[in-house]
């Protein structure tokens, strides 16, 4: 059943088929107000979508956004329109060089566990959607090990996007949270690339191999942990690199994902020669005699 609903979210996001750009131009003021009216709509529907009582109507009022939204990204020029009101309770971020839009957002399925929703908006005149489903599931234990295309997807809530140049091809570097399991949550740095068929989700840009493939490297860093506890990973502007927890299980067991907490360092990725470069001890820990207070530190923000 949770299969068909998927294949229907797609479809009919699909319904908007992908069209060449237009000139470059701005909703008319008629455009604006029926975009207004529209951004009304979807908030309010958005609001039974997550707080609906029985997690099934949840899905159904989710099924009806996708429809609602489908048809106002449909007016010409949607693209330049911001969502003000909107973002307010659906993720919607883009990356500096404004090349494409994510829209995306979450449902509890139940108390503990999420289902993701989004799409990729390009601009133009003229829709041009990518769908995107979540095969969060479908993924399990192999979630780092391969790319993803054809509107498959590691579902996610994006917070940060990096934009670089490798092999002559810009790579967004999404920064996301997945809490669709019941017992953990997962922060990932995940590669996003275009090709003439599409988005391609995943790309073999870090120096770290994988727990499940010897010598492959990993196709999108992620970090697992236990549900109750919060992790940072994010860009550091003073540092100009990437910064995330050092986790380590409270019951010294790694194969137990679910009990990894912060130790209290940070470890991170620096970009050079086109790559994510691994970075041990990011921050030092400083050795303090007794009656010595640590100096130089750096507060992170918990993302």
């Amino acid at each position: 059943m949770l299969r068909k609903f998927i294949v229907l979210i797609a479809c009919v996001l699909m319904l908007s088929p992908a069209i060449t750009f237009g000139q470059e131009g701005q909703l008319s003021p008629e455009g604006r107000d029926v975009m207004h009216a529209m951004e009304d709509s979807l908030v309010l529907t958005a609001d039974s979508m997550y707080h609906a009582f029985i997690p099934d109507e949840r899905q159904e009022y989710s099924q009806r956004f996708i429809k609602q939204l489908v048809k106002a990204l449909k007016t010409p020029f949607s693209y330049t329109y911001s969502f003000d009101k909107l973002k307010d309770v659906i993720n919607i971020i883009g990356p500096d060089d404004n090349s494409f839009r994510i829209l995306n957002w979450n449902i509890s399925t139940t108390p503990v566990t999420r289902r993701y929703y989004g799409a990729i908006q390009m601009p133009g005149e003229q829709l041009k959607l990518y769908p995107l489903v979540d095969y969060t599931n479908e993924l399990g234990r192999t979630v780092a090990d391969s790319a993803l295309a054809n509107g498959k997807w590691f579902g996610a809530l994006y917070y940060k996007i990096l934009t670089h140049d490798a092999g002559g091809q810009k790579v967004y570097t999404l920064f996301g949270l997945n809490a669709a399991s019941a017992i953990s949550n997962k922060k990932v740095m995940d590669p996003l690339t275009f090709t003439e068929h599409g988005p391609v989700f995943g790309a073999q840009i870090f120096n770290v191999t994988s727990e499940n493939v010897p010598g492959q490297k990993v196709y999108r860093f992620i970090l697992e942990y236990k549900k109750e506890v919060q992790v940072s990973m994010n860009w550091d502007d003073e540092l100009k690199c990437v910064f995330f927890d050092k986790l380590v299980s409270q019951v010294n067991d790694p194969n137990r994902k679910y009990t990894y907490v912060p130790s209290g360092q940070y470890d991170g990725f620096k970009w050079e020669e086109e790559q994510w470069k691994y970075i041990k001890d990011l921050i030092p820990i400083q050795e303090l005699g007794d009656g010595n207070a640590p100096s130089g530190g750096k507060e992170f923000i918990s993302k």
